[in-house]
């Protein structure tokens, strides 16, 4: 290790403790390399010429802490931003695991959008189960649990409304069928606002497996994408744990195509279907 990388860390390290100490802010869990890339673009766009100037400012001023705490919480999305899982998940996978889950006598689908952002994830989910179900002629129901820890994410997700620009990947059926036209924007249809709720959670919560909505977990499809990879390994670990704990007996996981790599050497998740990013919970973790 280099001088330079030891001085890094070791201002890395203060920040760390700064926002910790002074402004009650964990950062810790994040991915060193991350963390110093948002600390970089800060001193950047502040014209401060040195990451130790950077820190004695940071320890003196709320209001930056919260700037570069709110700047490691990416929030992006869109509707069916994987278009391989989903179609995947629409074609093959849910008709299989609904007609099992009917047969089996369950009266209710379950599913876990963690790390939901403004909603474009969980909607996309119900637009595809309320087709895959709809087409099968099911009796079963489906609940879409959706969590974030931003609350401005989720006061947007809670409203449903989005930009012409926003919906411009779905289908024109989609549209026609699961949203209402306002001038320039979109509203989702109170169909599928009967089956979608949202509500804060951390994923690093350790005195909970699931959001406290769904009673017990035993989900039958979770999405947890683009959220791995912001993490340190130990706490990637801990995050897929504790979505593998909640996931029933053969069911679905989907992560984003560039956390693929992460999911696989946990070890607790097979892989269906060549980098699609989807996976089914492991024979030994059932």
């Amino acid at each position: 290790m280099t001088h330079k990388d030891l001085a890094c860390n070791e201002m890395l390290d203060t920040i760390i403790h700064v926002l910790n100490s002074v402004h009650g802010l964990d950062i810790s869990p994040f991915d060193e390399t991350f963390v110093w890339k948002a600390v970089e673009k800060r001193c950047l766009e502040l014209g401060l010429e040195t990451d130790e100037v950077y820190g004695k400012y940071l320890a003196g001023c709320r209001a930056e802490a919260e700037v570069l705490f709110g700047s490691l919480h990416i929030g992006y999305t869109q509707f069916f931003r994987n278009p391989l899982a989903f179609d995947l998940l629409g074609q093959v996978l849910l008709p299989r695991l609904v007609s099992d889950r009917v047969k089996a006598g369950h009266s209710e689908f379950r599913v876990w959008s963690a790390c939901c952002a403004a909603g474009q994830e969980a909607w996309s989910i119900a637009i595809l189960l309320d087709e895959v179900t709809g087409a099968e002629s099911c009796p079963l129901g489906y609940r879409i649990f959706a969590t974030d820890l931003s609350e401005p994410d989720l006061t947007l997700a809670r409203a449903g409304v989005y930009s012409a620009d926003a919906v411009d990947n779905l289908r024109l059926r989609q549209l026609r069928r699961y949203f209402v036209r306002h001038d320039d924007s979109y509203a989702i249809c109170q169909r599928l606002r009967d089956r979608v709720s949202f509500a804060t959670y951390d994923l690093l919560d350790t005195s909970s497996g699931c959001p406290s909505g769904s009673i017990y977990g035993d989900f039958d499809l979770v999405f947890c994408c683009n959220l791995l990879f912001y993490y340190r390994p130990d706490i990637r670990r801990r995050i897929l744990d504790k979505l593998c704990r909640a996931l029933s007996p053969g069911g679905y996981f989907v992560t984003g195509e560039a956390e693929r790599e992460i999911v696989l050497k946990c070890g607790s998740f097979d892989e269906v279907g060549f980098m699609t990013g989807v996976f089914q919970k492991g024979r030994n973790h059932i």
